[in-house]
């Protein structure tokens, strides 16, 4: 695996430590199925680009915690053109970077790369929950006659019987959907964004204790105000305070072993949305290993 400088890769610091990285940057821009708008093969690009201008002092941890975690970012490579050849090749990368005992971030790219990404954890772990960020419960068996859609990638995961979900923002699904909802109560469980002002978290904490927990945060799980730069935006989302929150509640609750972050469709002359990505990735990076109780 090749790797890009320091000062090229995620958040630029070219600072020299002896740290060994416990963090592997993954582009991977995949863009196959796509169904409104399309960009997102351009997000990681973006993202790593946006990063270089995050602040790298963590105002609520009082640190930099790059500095104590390491992150290296892989050199960007052609994806496969086949889309079950691209979700075996981020398999493959996942694997092997688990294997060295890293902590694969995967930036999308459509959110159909998750059910390639997530193969290496379920193989390893014996129950995974998927922390999930979304605006679409993306529970569909196929889409456009596509089963690799990124309309149907948490069903994709699901495929696997050692994955359970838990969805927070979802505002978006279909009548097809419900009847797969239903069926799998027991290894679904979803905060409608409709209902926010009535979540209960400590529900979600107990859910998660101790667990083995890998997020995938489709940025349209953020309100279209805030995340305009992706696919298929939906007003009525999540907001930066509430996500934060939840993702420090997981990381201090559970095991949060892998991590991808994906949809973001690049608006030219608009860096704020790829700054806001950036930052939400180093914010998980910060609160994962914050709060690990081994390093």
């Amino acid at each position: 695996m090749k790797y890009l400088s320091n000062k090229k890769g995620f958040l630029g610091a070219d600072k020299i430590n002896n740290i060994k990285e416990k963090v592997v940057i993954v582009p991977f821009g995949l863009e196959k199925t796509v169904s409104y708008g399309g960009g997102t093969n351009k997000g990681p690009k973006e993202i790593i680009k946006a990063s270089h201008q995050v602040e790298l002092f963590d105002e609520d941890l009082n640190k930099e915690p790059y500095k104590n975690i390491g992150i290296k970012t892989l050199k960007p490579f052609p994806i496969k053109k086949n889309i079950i050849d691209a979700l075996k090749q981020i398999e493959n990368i996942n694997r092997l970077l688990l294997d060295k005992k890293k902590f694969p971030f995967t930036l999308g790219g459509e959110h159909s790369l998750t059910a390639g990404a997530i193969k290496p954890f379920v193989k390893k772990f014996k129950k995974i929950y998927l922390l999930h960020f979304d605006a679409h419960a993306d529970l569909r068996n196929s889409y456009n006659n596509n089963k690799y859609s990124h309309a149907s990638a948490i069903r994709r995961c699901l495929d696997n019987p050692n994955v359970n979900v838990i969805s927070f923002g979802i505002r978006n699904i279909s009548s097809d959907e419900m009847p797969f909802l239903k069926k799998n109560k027991k290894r679904i469980k979803i905060f409608w964004a409709k209902d926010k002002l009535k979540w209960n978290l400590n529900k979600f904490k107990k859910i998660i204790k101790n667990k083995k927990v890998y997020i995938t945060f489709d940025v349209d799980g953020l309100d279209s105000s805030l995340m305009p730069a992706t696919g298929t935006p939906e007003p009525g989302g999540l907001f930066w305070d509430e996500t934060i929150n939840i993702i420090k509640i997981a990381a201090k609750s559970s095991d949060i072993v892998g991590a991808d972050v994906n949809e973001l469709s690049p608006i030219k002359g608009f860096d704020t949305y790829n700054f806001l990505a950036a930052k939400l990735v180093y914010k998980i990076i910060s609160y994962t290993f914050e709060f690990k109780k081994t390093r």
